[in-house]
């Protein structure tokens, strides 16, 4: 620990640097607002301050773009809003323009304005604009990346000139965070990326070889006068219509609601859904897992998704987790059943966040969530009667997260999330973290420190767990590396709120990169990584594993292909100590080995393709496993609207060695032989930048054979035949399960910020212990099954406060 603290004194003190001389752009207040057309004919265009001399940083770092490259932009601004044009010259036809839905980059040259009114270097708010005409816009930070989930609403156009393109935008204040300023000086950059030669060029020259993003290298944007931050309050009023069909059952829902953002204050904003609607969400990934750990997935809803990167600080969020399945098992007595099916998700009541920063630099963060009520049905099969008993009492899900950022790339952050479930014999959790973002000035070196602490309250007492996780390394120029350790005890669960995989562990790892940020005469980009992990448990201090890996990815200089490999190695004895199921039990493996290659060839082609391919295998007496794993996916771009995408992955694992089951007090494991096999199309026809139709398929198939002879796993990790165990010892543990999930929607956006979505789903499941069945039978199988259907229909309508009493000033 006191290595620790040295190391980020040090950052703290060394490394000073004088500050990059910054380009600045003047703006000048106009009383004749722009017309957003793409047409640059508005008097203030004539005689605003033009920023140009863009420079290039990717792939050749500092060169200026020629003169029929070139970018001009000129900016102005009066009381609702910033008025951006830029004139991007180019050949039309080296220009990309794919048609694509809104925050997707596609194959498409773009422009964007980056804007920081608190000029801090680490909190921007950025609007992209592509050629087609789609936008994009993101929050990004140091910490967290770009927040794509993040929507504003704002004003676009662009057009083709036989020179270029041309783009107009306008940014009202509602869009941006800031405090009430007489004369202040905001960060600002601009970023051109040419699709075709994978160029890209930013206004104030970028350093990427500091390891910091673009927003790190704002420019400055001065002569903006007393502004003062509106009232930022919108409405989204919505209405839905589903009818929902599964094995001849109807069920027709009608719905409307309110989602409300307001601004609190200059910083901070209230988000709110009153009444929620996810009724258009999309089909989890589901697979086949055999394994001891949930299977993990992506959030969909949108209040879940935007806006969220305070609360993602120290990952002990993971949104899932509201209205996710009851935690609770009914407790069934003689002759008793649960009457129907058990519910795999609990309703969302309601939900608000509060989120913003000061210009000191300080974020605050509020979250809260409430989910109703779940009960059961249970059925006396001999009497008849019914009750019903509950399997997850109302549950109030909140978190708060407090972050101080200084030095225009650290931070300080303290986040506490907590689960409130109402009524007796329900676990309640409280988990506190304290976390460390440390990196000198250079930019050069960077630190972490993270102690985070849970507390679940049982019906039998309190449980309190500890974690840390330290890291030291260098983190910019060619040659990087770090060093770091993380720690958990058997107590430590975030399970609640957040996603945990394992505890009780005491693990090292250091890791070495190598980058090129030159051309060479092959390549555009090329980089080399290598790492190492030691890993044990923490309660005893036993050795579970050690591995080794390193892989290289680059990128064709004039195919601009990208293609790589991979491999890791566990030499010696791997101590499983999660897949018995049992604490302190363990399964013993030896020297493991896998790799794979990969190639991607270049999307702006008509026809292009990915492939993967992968190999592993372990060099054990007495044991002969291997996998292959192999994926191709081919893509069409038939023209700038229209694009389809496929993709097929095949993977097989021949006698892997896996937990089925218990016989008794023992832990059998059993060796088997599994086949996946994975279809997915995506399609999509983009009309324009406004109105598309997307079309996605997957059918997922995997099927289990065990050997007929199973093994009990000894106190030594060994498996062991001595009891003669059979697979008619314990029920059928071969598998073949496969899904079925086709979605098919038109999205129309009909103005600013406003859609209608229909949207048609097709779903089927099936599930049965034949696992010697082929492919094709299974297809049959899964066909003759009960098939969900479902469509739906959903207005939502952008209403913004401003707007709206500026037109009751006029009306009166």
């Amino acid at each position: 620990m006191k290595l620790f603290s040295l190391l980020t004194l040090t950052l703290l003190v060394a490394f000073q640097v004088t500050a990059q001389d910054k380009k600045t752009y003047t703006i000048e207040r106009t009383e004749n607002s722009p017309k957003i057309d793409g047409i640059l004919d508005d008097e203030v265009w004539k005689t605003a301050q033009i920023a140009t001399d863009f420079v290039e940083f990717r792939p050749t770092v500092g060169k200026t773009m020629p003169e029929n490259k070139r970018t001009e932009v000129k900016m102005t601004y009066d009381d609702s809003g910033i008025y951006i044009s830029a004139y991007l010259y180019d050949n039309p036809e080296d220009m990309m323009k794919q048609f694509t839905q809104r925050d997707d980059f596609g194959q498409s040259d773009f422009f964007a304005a980056i804007f920081n009114p608190n000029n801090d270097a680490q909190n921007n708010t950025e609007f992209f604009v592509f050629s087609s005409g789609t936008q994009a816009d993101a929050t990004e930070n140091p910490t967290s990346g770009e927040d794509f989930g993040w929507n504003a609403v704002w004003e676009s156009a662009v057009k083709t000139v036989e020179d270029g393109w041309i783009v107009e935008m306008k940014i009202p204040y509602r869009a941006l965070r800031f405090t009430q300023q007489e004369n202040p000086t905001w960060g600002i950059q601009f970023h051109r990326h040419y699709r075709d030669t994978r160029e890209q060029a930013t206004w104030n020259a970028v350093d990427i070889t500091s390891g910091a993003g673009i927003g790190y290298f704002n420019g400055e944007l001065n002569g903006l006068k007393n502004l003062e931050p509106p009232t930022r309050l919108s409405f989204y009023p919505f209405a839905s219509f589903v009818a929902d069909r599964f094995d001849d059952k109807k069920i027709n829902d009608f719905n409307a609601g309110l989602d409300i953002k307001y601004g609190i204050t200059e910083n901070f904003t209230l988000d709110a859904t009153l009444i929620p609607d996810f009724s258009q969400v999309g089909f989890d990934d589901v697979q086949l897992n055999l394994g001891p750990f949930e299977q993990q997935f992506s959030e969909q809803r949108q209040f879940f998704t935007e806006g969220t990167d305070l609360f993602t600080k120290g990952n002990l969020f993971y949104t899932r987790r509201i209205g996710s399945a009851p935690i609770g098992d009914p407790t069934l007595g003689t002759n008793e059943e649960i009457d129907g099916r058990f519910p795999q998700k609990t309703a969302l009541l309601n939900a608000v966040k509060i989120s913003g920063r000061t210009k000191d630099g300080l974020g605050i963060g509020f979250f809260n969530a409430i989910t109703e009520e779940t009960d059961v049905d249970i059925l006396n099969t001999v009497t008849g009667e019914k009750r019903r008993e509950t399997v997850e009492p109302i549950t109030n899900y909140n978190i708060l997260v407090v972050d101080q950022q200084f030095n225009k790339n650290s931070s300080v952050s303290l986040i506490n999330t907590n689960v409130t479930r109402n009524g007796s014999g329900f676990r309640d959790a409280n988990v506190t973290g304290l976390l460390f973002d440390v990196k000198n000035k250079k930019n050069t070196y960077g630190a972490i420190a993270e102690v985070k602490m849970s507390n679940i309250n049982l019906l039998d007492g309190t449980q309190t767990g500890l974690s840390t996780r330290a890291g030291f390394g260098k983190i910019s120029g060619k040659y990087n590396w770090s060093v770091s350790h993380e720690l958990a005890d058997k107590d430590y669960d975030i399970n609640d709120m957040g996603i945990q995989f394992i505890n009780n562990y005491n693990n090292f790892s250091a890791d070495f990169g190598y980058q090129i940020f030159e051309p060479t005469e092959k390549h555009n980009n090329l980089s080399f990584n290598a790492w190492t992990n030691y890993n044990s448990l923490y309660r005893p201090g036993t050795f579970t594993g050690f591995n080794f890996g390193g892989q290289v990815n680059a990128v064709g200089k004039k195919s601009l292909m990208s293609y790589g490999g991979n491999f890791n190695v566990q030499p010696g004895k791997q101590f499983d100590y999660f897949g018995p199921r049992v604490d302190g039990r363990y399964f013993i493996t030896e020297d493991w080995l896998n790799t794979g290659t990969y190639i991607s060839t270049n999307y702006n082609k008509t026809f292009a393709i990915d492939i993967n391919l992968g190999y592993e295998t372990l060099f054990e007496e007495e044991r002969n496993y291997e996998s292959v794993f192999f994926s191709i996916s081919p893509r069409v771009k038939f023209n700038e609207n229209f694009i389809v995408v496929y993709s097929f992955d095949w993977d097989q694992e021949l006698r892997e060695r896996g937990f089925i089951d218990f016989i008794g007090d023992d832990i059998i494991y059993g060796q088997r032989d599994q086949i996946t096999i994975e279809n997915s199309i995506s399609t999509s026809y983009n009309f324009n930048a406004m109105n598309s139709l997307t079309l996605s398929f997957r059918n997922y198939w995997s099927a289990v054979q065990y050997e007929n002879d199973i093994y009990a796993l000894g106190d030594n990790g060994r498996l062991n035949r001595d009891d003669n165990y059979t697979k008619d010892d314990i029920d059928d543990p071969d598998v073949n399960f496969s899904t079925w999930n086709l979605n098919l929607t038109y999205s129309l956006q009909f103005a600013p910020g406003s859609f209608l979505t229909a949207q048609y789903r097709n779903r089927i499941f099936n599930y049965s212990n034949d696992g010697a069945q082929a492919f094709n039978d299974s297809l049959k199988d899964l066909f003759d099954q009960p098939n969900g259907n479902t469509f739906s229909l959903k207005m939502v309508y952008f209403i913004d406060y401003s707007n709206l009493k500026n037109v009751f000033k006029r009306k009166s």
